[in-house]
């Protein structure tokens, strides 16, 4: 990443919004990674139907037909989010903020607990998870909440201007992780939070305060849940509470089942944890069973796949052609590459469950459709994407000379770079 990339930025008087902007060719292949991430997890939810059907009491074709709805629901959500106006966003983000607390307050009301969490509201044959829409709203109010601050120079005067991050952060610990008990959903969302400050130019010193905050939140959140406790415990001696269906089974079955796939795997369809050994294989625990069936190479395969479609989203974040549209290219590398770090990471032992889905592949439609939503975002940016030259100091001091060498080059070769300045 270019040095210049961060608050070095503010300096390129650009308007938040796309308007006077040329479109060119978008990221395909960022389409093509996401759909293969989908088919990939499509079969696995379909090798896996057997076991899931028979302890469910469900038809065979379940569990794929939901997933194949969720599938066709996301892609539709991708197509609004990758052609309509990003402007859309802002301007209905508050309504998107009113929906987001009431459905987060109402799962405590009408919403179903499993395992001492409040995560889901049903209504009918439907479950809706009020996280995922939180997700996507905080994306889209952080990012236009710094390129607002940068916009008007007061990324200086922290001391008036973060106050709002603040009241933000306290917030989401009270209905993410207090509320509806979901501690992962908590760190997926601080650290995507986090991330788009420290590339907005906020001064990672200045974060300490809200880490240490955060840090404190989450200790008296897992001291005051057994629940909790008993999976660090799990992760800290994943062998000792094998046995134990409420607090060690469910990591030893992961770690059998991506240590039984071997070098090749046992073929698809022919997994044997997923046969009522390996809970929530369909959706917490689907890498294990994709990995129990294709085996080292399978994954390793499935982990490169996930690298690409991060670095894809990396490259339009560093080519994004105004604060706002690559703070939420930021936001959502982050949320999407966090979300894969930590359920991988649970899988195979290297941290605690967290009760998190893996991204495009688990079971789920609300995951699906609201990842979906921002990956579209993300494709509509690629669009306006600018060469990378642009981030370069003698460009972004010299952004205002309209007859250099540099501004004709880059006009005849990229299209996307804008008609006029504000």
């Amino acid at each position: 990443m270019n040095p210049n990339f961060g608050i070095g930025r503010k300096n390129i008087d650009q308007p938040d919004s796309l308007k006077g902007l040329r479109r060119h060719r978008p990221d395909y292949v960022l389409l093509i990674l996401c759909a293969a991430l989908l088919a990939i997890g499509l079969i696995t939810i379909f090798a896996i139907s057997p076991g899931l059907t028979r302890s469910t009491n469900v038809p065979n074709n379940y569990y794929v037909e939901k997933q194949s709805i969720a599938i066709l629901i996301g892609l539709i959500g991708f197509s609004f989010s990758a052609i309509v106006s990003i402007d859309i966003w802002k301007k209905y983000l508050t309504p998107l903020i009113i929906v987001s607390i009431v459905v987060s307050l109402a799962v405590r009301v009408v919403g179903v607990r499993v395992n001492g969490a409040f995560r889901w509201i049903q209504f009918g044959g439907i479950s809706f998870q009020p996280v995922e829409l939180v997700k996507f709203t905080i994306l889209i109010w952080i990012a236009g909440f710094f390129a607002k601050i940068i916009r008007e120079g007061g990324i200086s005067n922290l001391g008036k201007n973060i106050k709002p991050l603040i009241y933000a952060f306290f917030i989401i610990g009270v209905i993410v992780a207090g509320l509806q008990s979901d501690l992962g959903s908590t760190v997926v969302i601080v650290i995507m939070m986090s991330t788009v400050a420290v590339v907005a130019g906020v001064p990672i010193k200045k974060l300490i305060y809200i880490t240490v905050a955060v840090l404190l939140i989450g200790i008296i959140a897992i001291s005051s849940s057994s629940y909790r406790k008993n999976r660090l415990l799990t992760f800290l001696h994943p062998t000792q509470n094998c046995q134990s269906t409420s607090t060690g089974w469910q990591a030893c079955q992961a770690i059998i089942a991506v240590g039984s796939g071997g070098i090749a795997g046992k073929g698809l369809a022919r997994g044997v944890q997923v046969n009522g050994y390996l809970p929530e294989s369909d959706n917490d625990t689907i890498f294990a069973a994709y990995a129990e069936q294709f085996g080292f190479i399978g994954t390793v395969i499935l982990v490169c796949i996930f690298f690409a479609l991060f670095k894809r989203i990396k490259d339009i974040m560093e080519r994004a052609p105004n604060n706002y549209t690559r703070f939420i290219a930021t936001g959502v590398l982050t949320w999407l590459s966090i979300q894969t770090l930590i359920n991988i990471g649970a899988m195979v032992g290297l941290l605690p469950l967290k009760g998190i889905t893996l991204p495009l592949m688990s079971y789920g439609g609300t995951s699906i459709v609201f990842v979906m939503l921002a990956i579209g975002v993300v494709f509509n940016i690629s669009y306006y994407t600018t060469s990378n030259s642009i981030y370069n100091e003698d460009v972004i001091t010299g952004a205002n000379n309209e007859n250099s060498s540099m501004r004709r080059r880059y006009g005849r070769t990229h299209n996307a770079y804008p008609r006029h300045r504000s």
